[in-house]
């Protein structure tokens, strides 16, 4: 039996982590230790550790386009000279684009039509708000006061955890790259991670569920 691929992982926050774990497995990897988790500011003091992990061990490092310009500029002023095994991976513009990308999947969950999520949720300027609007809209209580913040919050009491769980159990990870480039980007980026780590050709990924 093949062993599988060790990939470490930095991630801004935990529902970073839970999709980050998500394309490890995708692609036919093992997710290692996963750091960061506290935020942009906390991973960006961070990168150039990762970076010097990753002459000898495979990373992968995900992080939010946000406001910035494009995933290029991002990518120099972050990381202008990456490791041999560092997949240091852009989401345009915040991961909740990728799981929208998901487009008949997550309209289940939330309760809302298919059709009020766009079929390039990369463009929206803000996917985070984008969704929260889509779950104030909700046919289910739960994920009304769930996800949409009330006065004073960014978020709702249960955004993280419902989401996490949609990306655990529901989440279609090839669906959605069809329709979000950077994720798809994001893939491609760990199978070639993974291709230089073996002698032989890996395992190829692993069936989505739904």
């Amino acid at each position: 039996m093949t062993e599988l691929v060790t990939i470490y992982v930095a991630v801004e926050g935990d529902l970073d982590e839970w999709v980050a774990r998500r394309l490890v497995t995708h692609v036919g990897a093992s997710c290692g230790p996963v750091y960061g988790k506290q935020g942009i500011s906390h991973l960006r003091e961070r990168i150039r550790g990762y970076n010097h992990a990753a002459h000898t061990l495979p990373w992968l490092v995900l992080v939010d386009l946000d406001r910035a310009d494009c995933p290029p500029a991002l990518r120099n002023d972050w990381l202008p000279h990456p490791a041999p095994r560092m997949c240091f991976r852009i989401a345009v513009r915040a991961i909740e684009a990728w799981l929208l990308a998901d487009r008949s999947n997550l309209a289940r969950f939330l309760g809302v039509s298919t059709s009020r999520i766009p079929r390039n949720p990369e463009a929206l300027p803000d996917p985070k708000q984008f969704l929260i609007n889509l779950a104030s809209q909700s046919r289910k209580r739960t994920i009304r006061e769930g996800l949409v913040p009330g006065q004073g919050q960014r978020i709702g009491p249960a955004y993280n955890s419902y989401l996490m769980e949609f990306v655990r159990d529901v989440w279609n990870v090839t669906r959605a790259a069809s329709n979000a480039p950077s994720l798809q980007r994001a893939l491609h980026c760990l199978q070639r991670l993974i291709q230089s780590s073996f002698p032989t050709p890996p395992p190829g990924p692993v069936p989505d569920r739904g």
